[in-house]
Parts: C-alpha cells; structure tokens; sequence
C-alpha cells in the first residue's frame, strides 16, 4: 500500500498571481511512514519547531522587522521571539489608525502565518528547509509525480480540462502508472491525501469518481482506492513535504532556483533512465532541466 500525498504552489487561474501552477504528488509505502514521520520531525526540533507546521513559503519570506532589531542574531530565541513580538503588535496598532484597513489586514495575516517561526534568522529558516529536502531526497523508497504547467502555454479547448483539473489527471495517471508497475503478480493498491480545501475537494471527489468509472485520458484506474482524503496541512507532515516538493518546483520553473529544485527532484519518478513521475507542460522548445530529464 502506497500513499501520495498532494498540494500545490501557484495560482491555477490566468493570470492569477503566479506564471505557473504546480501540483504534487509526493508518495511513500505506508511501511515507511512513521520511519519518515519522526525524521522530519528530528529536523525541525533542532530548530525549535517540533510542534509546528513545516510551510515553506511563510519560512523563506524575509520578515522585515527582524533586520530593526539591534542584535538580533546575537539574542537567545527567546528574547528575539520578544522583540518580534513587540514589534508587531506596535505596528498593527500603527496600522489601525489608518483610514484604509487593507495594510492592517495584510500585516495580520503575514503575522499569524510567520508567528512560529520568528525566533530564527532568515538563514537559519533556510537552513530549516535545506536539511528537510536533503533528508527526502535520501528516501529511496519515494516518489516524486508533479504537473507543472506555464498558463502562457495552456489552452483549455486542446486540453479539454482546465489547468488544475489537467494537472490532477497528471498527477493521478503517473500515481496509477507507478502502482501498475511494481504490482507485479500481485496488485498494489494506493491512496490519495490531499491538503485540505473545500472548493477543491470538491472538485477533485468528482474528479476522481469518474476516473474510477472510466479512466483518465491515458489509463484505467484500478490500483488507486476511493476518492482522495482532504487533511488539515497544519497536523500532517507528509502532506508539508508535498507542499515543499511543489514550491521546489515552482521556484525552479519560475525563477531558474536551482538549490531545493535538485535535492526533491532526486525522487522523481524514473522509468528508463526518464524521469516519468515529473513534467514541466511549457512548449516543446524548453531545454529545462525538468524537461531533459522528461524526454529522457
């Protein structure tokens, strides 16, 4: 039995707020789950985050208020966790005062999803996030399936799905296709845990309940069980190292940003010398890594 476990980095809609939408599928045999569970949760004690969530984004955003802090390399965790926190709550009563509330609820925002991870400077944070990669991509026994798709590129009519719906199906056939291979005289069965969104799920059930009846645009789907299963990231470390494995990605086909890209990209799925489990859906003029590594 095989989990894969999904989430996604980008805006799907055009133009939304990204050039590329990336979703990820990153699958373990369940064997291995509380092996990979407590590693990563080792990682992020010595960072003091045991107990948090591991999102990346929030992690590597520079936190402009640290950089106002006299010392604030040089304080105990601790005490930098306090300065921070004066610091904000002084600059959401500042911003209060405003006659317009959008910098106020901006600021909030950024506040509570950064709040766990204050007590660490910019390179510890990406220190945070390096040594998780270089953990995963020592996981022999995972699997990386990801659809990343340049929305200059997409054309829904010659698609026939829409950009999420389309990298769904990649996600879910390179999933099956996986299954299907290492079954060999005996089936193989996997399961799809998604990060939680209601619109999504929604969308995704349906999804899958038609593939389950009458297969995806390039296979049945018979190895794959029930429809997918919608967590809160917050409570579900593998559901994180999707959501890792899909900002990787998007860096990389956004940004050409190279360091987490090659560590989570090492668990790409590979048939052939080819890497199956990942493509870049850009043209067929890219000469990106992704895309070498795709047409093998």
């Amino acid at each position: 039995m095989y989990i894969c476990y999904i989430d996604e980095s980008g805006t799907s809609e055009r133009p939304g707020t990204s050039t590329h939408f990336v979703l990820a599928g990153f699958s373990i045999p369940i064997s291995h789950w509380r092996n990979c569970d407590r590693e990563i949760s080792i990682v992020l004690g010595r960072y003091g985050l045991e107990n948090e969530e591991l999102h990346t984004a929030w992690l590597l955003r520079k936190y402009l208020e640290q950089t106002k802090i006299q010392g604030f390399e040089k304080l105990s965790w601790q005490d930098r966790r306090s300065a921070v926190e004066r610091y904000r709550i002084g600059e959401l009563l500042r911003l209060q005062k405003l006659p317009y509330p959008k910098p106020y609820r901006q600021a909030k925002k950024n506040y509570e999803k950064t709040k766990a991870y204050i007590h660490l400077t910019y390179g510890e944070r990406v220190s945070v996030v390096r040594d998780v990669a270089e953990l995963v991509a020592k996981w022999g026994h995972a699997r990386l399936f990801a659809e990343c798709i340049d929305k200059t590129h997409h054309d829904a009519f010659y698609a026939k799905r829409q950009i999420a719906e389309q990298a769904f199906e990649q996600v879910v056939s390179r999933f099956q296709q996986y299954l299907s291979n290492v079954s060999g005289n005996n089936p193989v069965f996997g399961l799809l845990i998604h990060d939680n969104n209601e619109t999504v799920a929604k969308k995704h059930t349906e999804l899958m309940r038609q593939f389950h009846q009458s297969g995806t645009l390039w296979t049945s789907v018979g190895n794959i069980i029930e429809t997918p299963l919608f967590v809160d990231s917050r409570l579900t470390r593998m559901v994180q190292i999707a959501d890792l494995c899909s900002y990787a990605l998007r860096r990389y086909v956004e940004n050409q940003e190279v360091d987490l890209f090659r560590l989570v990209f090492q668990r790409a799925d590979r048939l052939g010398g080819r890497a199956v489990g990942v493509r870049h859906y850009a043209g067929h003029t890219c000469k990106c890594e992704i895309c070498d590594a795709h047409r093998g």
